[in-house]
């Protein structure tokens, strides 16, 4: 959640982002000219001299009934009439070091549109005691608890009570609404639907965002039974107790609650989001039957809502303010009815806001491009129409792999796509020892690659466990530079050592426009930071990607010229 300079963690705030809280927080406690004087510099002085008039801010304890006590802010409206109640919105905190104080900027947006505000940290994160349970049962229980206090403060309306949290907080609203029917509408900016898929994507543990997220909780403040996961994921053990954990933590698992319930549900991800699956999110947002929209953009985890959280314009909180306001009843938005939809945009094009019903009406049919042999003259392979078989790529797993990698940088990498500035790969000087290339001719004409991607290919490795790692890039021939499209890995299981294997997995979906006269690479290496640390100690092995008759190796990819 990196904002300006960049502070050692992915997920922290940097230091102009967490001054301009800081005095926020203080304008709020203290709303005398002073304290809100402090804020002219980011130009907010005349808003919190408005919020001061219109409602008050005090910071809470909220104990729960094993003694845990959560850190929280509330926020009530001033002037109301005698009996008067407003609608409310709750604020899990993400998982970042200050807590809830992370949604300062949002609050006098959702005051001055009539809500009680209550934001408060999960229980073992930020200044709340208690043990990390990872958005366990007892996190919502927490939630259901939260609740209980809220709708015993005055100006609470009982009957309009919304969720919304980033991340973390995304999962502990998901799951709360699912639990808990006083929850009428909830929303969830880069929001997980599968936490297993997430953490081990065909077979493959997202080890460095895994690593990441374990430093940022603290494994000295998680409870036992989440030390004991951390523990088993850390050896690879994946084993029904890990599969357990993850389920009971997974909004996809409630996906009957919330479709009897006709929950309204809104969800926020990115095309190369790199913490939690987007196809699970995907998945999980097509099979919901009640209200819904989801919203898909350019970047990484957090990137994209990460403004509006400071308060400025961000579509993820503005569509936020806006899902409240129907289905709550206030007015933090701009008056405009949701759309209930699939809104994206095209890396790595922000300004972009494309609008479909459904995913189904979103992506685009896929066409075959099988992997061939290099054409004459041509060290690397094709991708064509047209089955190709007979041939043999080999390459070296090292436990190193190429220069080619997912995200140089948790979270960055994102950021920076965000500003237009996505990482440049030279695949000229990809090591082809490494890594089997696979490209297309140059492209005729513009064209889109919008939706669902598969790739099947057969491989034989000589070592259990060996991992493959399929990017799909936009290579122009005419710089040498090209740029990430889409990824996705898949290890190999001990039983399949040694034999030709025949593997079809889902690459993440993506919006990628590509220019005429450029190539689409698919670049198959056998490590990457992302999914586990390099390996020192094992040896070097050969692995064989084929094609044989029968079960030709190809990509099913939704490509379409652009008129």
């Amino acid at each position: 959640m990196s904002v300006d300079a960049t502070p050692e963690s992915p997920f922290e705030l940097g230091a102009d982002g967490l001054a301009k809280l800081d005095a926020i927080r203080e304008a709020l406690l203290d709303p005398s000219p002073r304290r809100i004087g402090r804020l002219d510099q980011w130009g907010l002085a005349d808003e919190y001299e408005v919020y001061a008039e219109t409602a008050g801010y005090s910071e809470v304890s909220l104990t729960m009934e094993d003694g845990t006590v959560l850190d929280a802010s509330l926020s009530v409206p001033k002037n109301l009439a005698p009996g008067q109640v407003c609608p409310a919105v709750v604020l899990p905190a993400p998982l970042v070091g200050i807590g809830h104080r992370a949604y300062l900027g949002m609050i006098s947006r959702w005051a001055l549109g009539g809500y009680v505000v209550l934001a408060y940290s999960q229980r073992g994160l930020a200044n709340s005691t208690g043990e990390i349970h990872c958005a366990g049962p007892q996190d919502v229980a927490d939630a259901t608890e939260v609740i209980d206090w809220l709708i015993q403060q005055d100006a609470v309306d009982p009957d309009r009570i919304g969720f919304f949290g980033a991340s973390y907080g995304a999962g502990t609203s998901l799951l709360a609404a699912a639990r808990d029917q006083r929850i009428k509408a909830v929303a969830g900016a880069s929001a997980w639907a599968d936490l297993f898929a997430s953490l081990y994507e065909n077979g493959t543990r997202h080890l460095k965002a895994f690593e990441a997220l374990v430093q940022l909780f603290g494994e000295d403040r998680c409870s036992q039974e989440f030390r004991g996961i951390i523990q088993k994921i850390r050896a690879n053990t994946i084993d029904d107790e890990v599969r357990q954990f993850a389920e009971a933590r997974s909004p996809k698992a409630c996906l009957k609650a919330f479709n009897d319930a006709a929950t309204p549900i809104l969800l926020t991800t990115t095309w190369h989001e790199t913490i939690f699956s987007v196809p699970a999110v995907i998945d999980f947002h097509s099979r919901l039957t009640g209200p819904k929209t989801l919203l898909v953009q350019v970047g990484d985890h957090g990137n994209a809502e990460l403004p509006g959280l400071f308060g400025l314009p961000a579509k993820p909180t503005d569509m936020t303010y806006r899902w409240m306001d129907h289905h709550l009843g206030g007015s933090a938005g701009d008056g405009e009815t949701p759309r209930f939809d699939v809104r994206s945009e095209y890396m790595f094009n922000p300004l972009s806001d494309l609008r479909h019903p459904s995913w189904a009406d979103y992506a685009l049919p896929k066409k075959r491009l099988h992997l061939a042999d290099a054409a004459s003259g041509q060290s690397d392979g094709q991708l064509a129409e047209g089955a190709a078989t007979g041939w043999t790529r080999s390459v070296k797993a090292t436990g190193a792999g190429t220069d080619i990698v997912v995200a140089p940088q948790l979270i960055r990498t994102g950021l920076a796509e965000r500003v237009g500035l996505p990482h440049v790969y030279k695949t000229a000087d990809t090591d082809r020892s490494l890594a089997a290339v696979f490209a297309t001719a140059p492209l005729e004409r513009a064209a889109r690659v919008r939706g669902d991607l598969e790739l099947r290919v057969t491989v034989n490795a000589q070592q259990a466990d060996a991992t493959i790692v399929a990017y799909l890039l936009d290579h122009n021939p005419a710089t040498g530079r090209a740029y990430i499209v889409t990824h996705a890995p898949y290890t190999f299981t001990a039983e399949q050592a040694g034999r030709d294997t025949t593997v079809a997995f889902p690459l993440q979906p993506t919006d990628y426009v590509l220019a005429r006269g450029h190539q689409l690479q698919l670049v198959i290496d056998t490590h990457d930071p992302l999914f586990a640390a390099p390996h020192t100690t094992t040896p070097v092995f050969t692995i064989d990607i084929t094609s044989p008759e029968g079960a030709e190796s190809y990509l099913d990819i939704p490509l379409h010229p652009i008129a």
